[in-house]
């Protein structure tokens, strides 16, 4: 699953480098709502879908009539957990070809969850900065969309001495809340289409027959007991799955 995830990220960023690359001012947006706890969860990340949809669908209309500039863009979802306080934070980064649109973008959002009563999101929660490594800044985006270790002690988390924790439950509920959703999308353009590429297929007759061995962690041989990879596992790594995985905290 994770070469094919790490196969799936060069593709995209094959895809969407070069056409990134014509952008003459290319910032980094980072959108983002109030913490939330894990029963709002779902709606609180749906609601960011619609927004983003409401905004897009307004500046549209605006650029149309020749009043602004045209919104585009490519956006994933991320969210993050807090430990302490066991609250999410869900956030889109998103990747913009100027500071104009980087800074109607922050307005559009910061103008939609506007409330007389409720404060769902605040100026100083978003972010804008200009893009100096585009292809690092562009595999920022394409990434998981969540942090899999999370430091259990966020006021030390300076600390080389405290190991990360991974809260699996907390992980749970947000990749729930994220299902069926699209976590790495592109608005307002469209890529160049390639050359049609035919697959080709081939029946395997003789194959061998692997199984993941998490004693080995690698893949094993079921007749020969031979390993895939040879691979050795870290100590680091397996004091991590063993011992600083966390069960409850969601």
């Amino acid at each position: 699953m994770h070469f094919l995830l790490t196969v799936y990220k060069a593709e995209l960023i094959n895809k969407y480098l070069p056409e990134l690359e014509k952008w003459e001012d290319v910032h980094f947006v980072t959108l983002t709502v109030k913490a939330v706890k894990a029963q709002s969860l779902n709606k609180w990340v749906g609601g960011m879908f619609r927004a983003f949809s409401l905004i897009h669908s307004r500046c549209k209309k605006i650029n149309q009539r020749g009043k602004g500039p045209k919104l585009i863009g490519v956006k994933s979802l991320e969210c993050n957990f807090n430990a302490e306080k066991r609250t999410y934070n869900p956030h889109f980064h998103i990747l913009v070809p100027s500071k104009e649109v980087a800074d109607l973008l922050v307005k559009e959002w910061l103008n939609q969850w506007k409330s007389m009563k409720t404060l769902f999101t605040s100026p100083k929660a978003q972010y804008i900065r200009p893009v100096k490594d585009l292809e690092r800044d562009l595999v920022e985006i394409i990434k998981y969309g969540s942090k899999i270790f999370t430091s259990p002690e966020l006021k030390k988390k300076a600390s080389n001495k405290i190991p990360p924790m991974i809260y699996a439950k907390a992980l749970d509920n947000i990749l729930t809340a994220m299902k069926g959703y699209r976590i790495f999308d592109r608005f307002g353009f469209n890529l160049p289409k390639g050359p049609i590429v035919k697959r080709q297929y081939k029946i395997l007759e003789e194959y061998k027959e692997w199984v993941y061995s998490f004693q080995k962690a690698d893949w094993v041989n079921s007749d020969t007991n031979e390993s895939l990879t040879g691979y050795l596992q870290p100590p680091e790594l397996s004091y991590l799955l063993n011992e600083c995985v966390n069960l409850d905290l969601g």
